[in-house]
């Protein structure tokens, strides 16, 4: 008792200071171009006043070439907030400067590390998560089915994410700011996500829009259907209207309701508690 008392008070101290963004490398990153701020992949902690022990490292997009660090970062994790559920904003590194692996090993970092100091951060190191928005959603797509030892995310939310690039459903300026133009072809394989998912894949919550015709739901399709065939438990919420980019959708009264929905998808999966009746 006297321990959970102390967790909540050193997290609640920690949410009263604001988000804390620490480097991932901090003594420098593997292949480091150079040492300016888009060589120095960080992590930045939001975490939540009332803690109910889920985390989720957020992937913002931005085409493998810029980063969406409040519509897809920021005002995401705050969210996560709002119901206890901290977050960790993942700023990886991009091509054209950067090539895969670079991208897949950020992300990576990051999971252990949150997993790693879990305790410290007060989160059950067995419901973290990872959640990733378009080229983010790619990223986290590729975490999911790349994982080492470790790094495996305990469930996975991808939004209106790119997944194949074997497909004419590729977002094909990610691609190349990823692997490069040309790309290598056993590359273009090795991450279509799509074709790399297995039963160790973690259960998954995919969002889209119909209307999307920069990243087509096709991708969240593709990726639905292959963990369906692999017996991974998954939902797919595709909606009618709506562009590619929406974040959270606040100011749209139909798109508003997807993270609702995932809070629901979440409570089902036991990651976080239901309200009490």
């Amino acid at each position: 008792m006297r321990f959970a008392l102390l967790l909540s008070f050193v997290c609640c101290a920690a949410f009263a200071q604001g988000p804390k963004t620490e480097l991932l490398y901090p003594n420098g990153a593997p292949g480091a171009i150079g040492t300016e701020a888009l060589d120095q992949p960080s992590l930045t902690a939001y975490l939540a006043p009332n803690p109910n022990g889920a985390a989720v490292m957020v992937c913002p997009g931005g085409g493998y070439g810029g980063l969406s660090m409040e519509k897809e970062g920021s005002a995401v994790a705050e969210w996560f907030n709002s119901f206890g559920v901290s977050a960790f904003v993942l700023k990886y590194r991009l091509g054209p400067r950067y090539h895969h692996p670079v991208m897949l090993d950020d992300a990576r970092k990051g999971i252990s590390m949150i997993r790693t100091r879990a305790k410290e951060f007060g989160v059950d190191p067995n419901k973290i998560g990872v959640m990733g928005f378009s080229a983010g959603g790619h990223l986290a797509s590729s975490l999911s089915t790349h994982f080492q030892e470790g790094e495996r995310p305990d469930f996975a939310v991808l939004v209106y994410p790119v997944i194949s690039f074997t497909t004419r459903y590729t977002h094909s300026g990610s691609m190349f700011n990823l692997l490069g133009n040309p790309p290598d072809p056993a590359l273009v394989w090795d991450l279509s996500s799509e074709l790399k998912v297995t039963a160790q894949t973690p259960p998954t919550f995919l969002f889209h829009t119909s209307g999307d015709t920069t990243v087509p739901p096709e991708n969240s399709i593709l990726y639905y259907m292959a963990l369906r065939s692999a017996g991974v438990p998954a939902e797919l919420h595709i909606y009618q209207n709506g562009p590619h980019g929406v974040g959270l959708a606040k100011q749209d009264p139909v798109l508003s309701s997807w993270p609702g929905r995932l809070k629901d998808w979440m409570m089902v999966r036991g990651l976080i508690p239901a309200p009490a009746r």
